[in-house]
């Protein structure tokens, strides 16, 4: 019984993991090629990301013939959002809530399984998206679009890379558990998928680009110390607000250069 996934499956998963959109050629897969397709697919994320950026980065552009720039930025997350299923978002929720609140191992983990958000996680999010539309804005032209961009594709490389820096925790949940140690081959090929938005960022200026891989490199190295201090492991939702944050640190660079 073959359990390796087809060549086109990694890719296709990463879509349908990250993205609303259907694909319904994965419905030919059984239960083991699409296993493996899943966890192959993490290779492919950041390259996911960078077109979602584009989507996120095209409506931008478009609406602001019509609204302001806050408004055609906030429609902009909208549909990334809807295309997403908010999924970053949620993820930011969760990890605000249970890290936050939370003082032991044994109750970060409840709070974190739980759907409901708390103050927290309501503050945490609000801040992490007017910190997001904040910096947008204050990236001029179009060097804001290619921002947005980049800075989605290094998004999910970031997830990937705290994936290899923090083991799944026994307990955890989720992406991280389900794929469990990150293969070697997904790493690398990752670090080549994330190699178009790197160098969108870098088109508009090395100083930048250097910037911006220290500031991720530094931030990936604080969020996996306190996790496996705390619970061990990652889970799926530290992987996504690792994603998040990301996004945000690199529009920021972007917009103080």
């Amino acid at each position: 019984m073959r359990t390796r996934a087809p060549f086109w499956a990694p890719p296709l998963m990463a879509v349908q993991f990250l993205t609303r959109v259907p694909v319904p050629w994965l419905a030919r897969l059984d239960g083991a090629r699409a296993g493996d397709a899943f966890v192959r697919s993490t290779g492919w994320l950041p390259l996911v990301g960078t077109a979602i950026g584009i989507v996120t980065a095209t409506v931008f552009a478009l609406g602001q013939l019509w609204w302001p720039p806050l408004v055609a930025l906030l429609v902009a997350l909208a549909v990334e959002a809807w295309l997403t299923g908010a999924f970053h978002e949620d993820a930011v929720a969760d990890f605000c809530d249970a890290f936050g609140a939370a003082r032991d191992a044994e109750t970060t983990r409840r709070i974190m399984k739980d759907s409901r958000i708390g103050s927290y996680g309501a503050l945490g999010l609000g801040l992490a998206v007017a910190l997001r539309v904040a910096a947008t804005l204050a990236v001029p032209g179009s060097v804001g679009l290619y921002a947005i961009v980049a800075a989605a594709g290094i998004a999910r490389w970031c997830a990937v890379l705290l994936m290899a820096m923090a083991p799944p925790a026994a307990t955890g949940e989720g992406v991280a558990k389900d794929i469990g140690r990150l293969p070697r081959r997904s790493f690398w090929l990752a670090a080549v998928t994330v190699l178009p938005a790197i160098g969108l960022l870098a088109a508009g200026g090395r100083w930048t680009a250097s910037v911006v891989l220290v500031v991720i490199s530094l931030m990936l190295v604080w969020i996996a110390r306190g996790i496996r201090r705390r619970i061990g492991g990652s889970t799926g939702d530290c992987l996504g607000f690792a994603a998040y944050a990301a996004q945000i640190l690199v529009l920021l660079v972007v917009a103080g250069a």
